[in-house]
């Protein structure tokens, strides 16, 4: 039986919950021999046939889970990582040209990581942890590095960013990054009473629609303003209207001392001592009060 036949034979349907039936049934997907996959890579570049290119992401898919396989460490399901790296490979074969003189496998294998790493650094923190190009190569690089226990020395910090060709600052900050984790917002054990206690729910909490906070404001600022207005009651006409007029208008409407000068006859300084002289007697007042 042919390659092609072998091909038709096999239909991948969806395994829903089921990761190793799906990758048992692209194991079954025969592979491709050079002259198939020049004339198929060919058949595609030129004409755009679509049953071409279908034929070489299929013989392909096990080598992406193989690939996936390799980064079950960060912690994400290696279904969503072989989802991102078939679609790097569907991008590899839409760019493979067969005259390169490569395997499209070798070809594709920088586009299905280029998927995979870009999944990852999105996914394995809620913020990203990666966002120039040394930092995403320190971050794959020192992911590798068996430092469990252990901070780098000095001189292994200059050797890792002599090797990658970056700053020892840039070291530094990556290896920090790496040891700082995401916290459950709810806490981690419902049996751990201080860990419960230290939870963000306990102390992030979101007060503005908490109805008896609401009223303790409104009853807070009425009293605010009750209080203003008998401390304002107890200063003559003119103080009154200076404070009014410098203080409890809008800006736009806001009196200057020369202005008030003019309206009472007297100076600007004169307007600027009546005015000091009855906010001090409001302060003295309100703090009475309160």
């Amino acid at each position: 039986m042919s390659g092609k036949q072998n091909l038709a034979a096999i239909t991948i349907t969806p395994a829903i919950g089921s990761l190793s039936a799906y990758i048992s049934k692209i194991n079954q997907i025969p592979l491709l021999t050079l002259e198939e996959e020049q004339d198929l890579a060919t058949r595609f570049r030129a004409s755009g046939d679509l049953e071409a290119a279908k034929r070489l992401v299929m013989s392909h898919l096990r080598f992406v889970s193989k690939i996936a396989r390799g980064y079950v460490g960060y912690g994400l399901a290696v279904g969503d990582l072989i989802q991102e790296g078939n679609i790097g490979l569907m991008k590899a074969v839409k760019r493979f040209d067969p005259q390169m003189g490569v395997r499209l496998v070798s070809f594709a294998v920088h586009w299905i990581k280029a998927e995979m790493h870009e999944f990852i650094l999105k996914n394995w923190r809620i913020v990203k942890i990666a966002t120039t190009k040394a930092q995403r190569k320190l971050f794959f690089n020192l992911r590798k590095a068996d430092k469990q226990l252990s901070w780098f020395s000095p001189e292994e910090t200059k050797a890792v960013a002599t090797h990658l060709k970056v700053t020892t600052s840039d070291v530094d900050l990556m290896e920090k990054r790496l040891c700082v984790y995401d916290e459950s917002f709810n806490g981690y054990s419902a049996d751990d009473d201080m860990a419960a206690a230290l939870a963000p729910e306990e102390y992030l909490e979101d007060n503005r629609y908490n109805p008896a906070l609401q009223a303790e404001n409104n009853d807070w600022t009425a009293k605010r303003e009750n209080s203003l207005q008998q401390a304002m009651s107890l200063l003559d006409q003119r103080s009154q209207d200076v404070l009014v007029q410098r203080w409890l208008v809008d800006e736009d409407e806001k009196a200057t001392l020369h202005d008030l000068a003019a309206k009472y006859s007297v100076s600007a300084e004169r307007i600027r001592q009546i005015e000091k002289a009855g906010m001090d007697k409001i302060k003295k007042i309100l703090g009475d009060e309160l």
